[in-house]
């Protein structure tokens, strides 16, 4: 157990911007129920769901502890059953809630031990973001060699990621990103195409994309921006092709005509990590790939920045400005 009974945390009171994230120097330590771990966070991820959730785009109780991913040390073990072996000490990686604060009880279902030889920044410059775009391109859409892909945000937390990914299979890239440092970064992760979404040209990404692909659309569109760009998406993939839904950063799709789909056949799909991580087995399945990606050097991550944990509503702001490239992190 840790040696004190009281944390600093971040608690979000009600919903609202950056500025509802309150640092607590003395928030009560969490205890280790049945099946958990008490963890001593040592590295914390941000996600861009963690702001949907301060914001109220997707409902919780208040007061919460935001944070859904950290790397940190085990500091205790809660009764009962032990199937997967943690014991004190170990260094682990978890997916849960609650990971702006020092110590955390988490799920030893979706909790795993770390490599030694990977980093804390390699982990969670990956983890849910890293799970989330491999189930994405093994199961909500099965990217094969020689598929044309679109990708929004390609430069983002995500987006960086699964470039890589989509590359690695063999697909052809097109990348929309902000900028040109972010369309530099999109091409050296070896998009084929990046459309820079900013620029006069870029501003009618959808005509772009039906140029290079010779008016014919896309095989499948992953989409995490959602409010501003679900119509282009449409109108950029193929007859018979396939639309990803996986994010809300501009806010989220309105609700959807289906008569909308029909002209071309489309399927969409609005998939959640979490559904494709349910059982230990499908989450082990996926945690391996990533860290045997991580482990060969075949899956490179990118760092934005570190915050301290009592900056976390900087970082929110950053977030939310579309300032960053790459991956947020906490240190607590």
């Amino acid at each position: 157990m840790p040696p004190l009974s009281t944390m600093k945390a971040i608690v979000t009171e009600k919903t609202g911007g950056p500025e509802v994230l309150e640092v607590r120097a003395h928030h009560p330590v969490p205890t280790a129920g049945e099946g958990q771990l008490l963890v001593k966070n040592q590295t914390i991820g941000i996600n861009y769901i963690d702001t949907y959730f301060r914001t109220g785009l997707y409902p919780s109780t208040k007061p919460e502890i935001l944070g859904r991913e950290a790397v940190g040390t085990v500091v205790g073990v809660g009764p009962g059953a032990n199937p997967y072996n943690f014991k004190v000490g170990d260094r682990v990686a978890w997916l849960s809630t609650g990971s702006y604060a020092e110590y955390t009880a988490v799920p030893q279902a979706k909790t795993v031990k770390v490599p030694d030889e990977l980093s804390d920044e390699d982990v969670l410059g990956s983890f849910l973001s890293g799970l989330t775009v491999l189930s994405l391109a093994k199961e909500t859409y099965p990217v094969q060699k020689g598929d044309w892909v679109l990708l929004h945000a390609a430069a983002g937390g995500a987006g960086f990621l699964m470039t890589q990914i989509l590359k690695s299979i063999g697909a052809t890239v097109i990348g929309t990103a902000g900028g040109p440092e972010k369309v530099e970064l999109v091409k050296s992760l070896g998009a084929d195409y990046v459309i820079d979404y900013r620029s006069e040209e870029g501003k009618d990404w959808v005509k772009q994309v039906k140029e290079i692909t010779h008016g014919r659309g896309v095989d499948v569109v992953y989409d995490s921006v959602g409010k501003d760009t679900w119509e282009g998406s449409l109108e950029a993939v193929k007859r018979k092709g396939t639309i990803v839904w996986f994010g809300n950063a501009s806010g989220p799709v309105p609700p959807l005509p289906l008569p909308k789909l029909s002209p071309k056949c489309v399927k969409v799909a609005r998939p959640t990590l979490f559904g494709y991580i349910e059982t230990r087995e499908e989450f082990e399945f996926y945690v391996n790939e990533l860290f045997n990606l991580l482990k060969s050097g075949d899956l490179k991550v990118k760092i934005h920045k570190v915050y301290p944990l009592d900056q976390v509503a900087q970082a929110h702001s950053d977030l939310e400005g579309r300032k960053t490239t790459g991956k947020l992190l906490l240190k607590a």
